[in-house]
């Protein structure tokens, strides 16, 4: 699979990589499946996996995606440890609520916590899941520097921010990546300067829900121009959206999700697909911002 760069690390990655969601939350498959599915991942090409440590089913359950993910690691012997994973803290789930708590107290348990369920001694990209509207936002990136001063980060990354707060982290310490919701339907991150700014910075830009999200499995599937554009690629709506991205920015990075083996293959066919002036044009006119 072609290869992009993670921001400034000098790393390079798969140009798309697995999202582990699916795989640990309500719905989720049963474990043999789970590991089947990132051995799918893997074996197409895809060479770094995202997580987090509240992908699960609630409190009870914490790092759930993150223990999957190690185990599917090691039964590949020494060629598992060349995967690069990506983690996420900031988050809770009471109840099997999604909250925000940036804190900087929890987010150092939270990544205690990440190291011991990936059974790593430092994590490579080890990002904020969310700004917390109760706490100072140089706070909680400061704690995510500390971590990375300790040697238990690597990389410092951020999810779900505005191209402000991605200045107001990059005072504070460097900055890996930004991982924000983008896909054909939803293009904020464009539209509010974000992806710009990543462009300008070096920072990779990880869109989540990159082939629509939940709704997606609806909408996506069923779009007309979608299909359209499909068809004269032989392929399907879903790695159209994948391949849309890719084209926006040399800066992207997808992370689709997967819960079945064919899901993973088909996202890492959207890699070799190139997309025409016309084909953009088109899917550009059909989704305005």
């Amino acid at each position: 699979m072609k290869k992009r760069a993670l921001g400034s690390t000098g790393i390079e990655v798969s140009c798309i990589g697995l999202g582990g969601m699916p795989l640990s939350i309500q719905g989720r498959p049963d474990e043999a499946q789970g590991v089947r599915v990132i051995h799918a991942a893997l074996d197409a090409g895809m060479d770094w996996i995202d997580t987090a440590d509240v992908y699960c089913h609630d409190q009870d359950d914490y790092g759930h995606n993150e223990r999957l993910i190690a185990k599917a690691l090691s039964e590949l012997g020494p060629s598992g440890r060349d995967v690069l994973v990506a983690t996420k803290g900031g988050l809770e789930r009471p109840g099997g609520d999604w909250t925000v708590n940036g804190r900087p107290e929890h987010l150092r348990a939270a990544c205690e916590r990440s190291l011991l369920a990936l059974g790593v001694e430092a994590i490579t990209l080890y990002q904020i899941h969310a700004p917390d509207p109760e706490v100072t936002w140089t706070d909680t990136v400061g704690e995510a520097s500390r971590l990375q001063e300790e040697g238990k980060v690597l990389h410092v990354g951020l999810s779900n921010i505005t191209a402000e707060q991605l200045e107001q982290a990059r005072e504070v310490c460097a900055i890996t990546s930004v991982q924000n919701r983008c896909n054909p339907f939803d293009r904020q991150s464009f539209e509010g300067g974000v992806v710009k700014a990543c462009e300008e910075a070096g920072v990779a830009f990880l869109p989540h829900s990159p082939v629509g999200g939940h709704r997606g499995r609806e909408r996506t599937p069923d779009d007309p121009v979608l299909n359209a554009v499909a068809a004269r690629h032989d392929s399907n709506p879903y790695e159209i959206c994948l391949a849309w991205l890719l084209a926006k920015s040399p800066a992207m990075l997808p992370i689709p999700g997967a819960s079945r083996e064919e899901s993973a293959r088909s996202s890492a066919r959207a890699a070799n697909l190139t997309l025409t002036e016309q084909d953009l044009s088109e899917l550009d006119a059909a989704f305005p911002a």
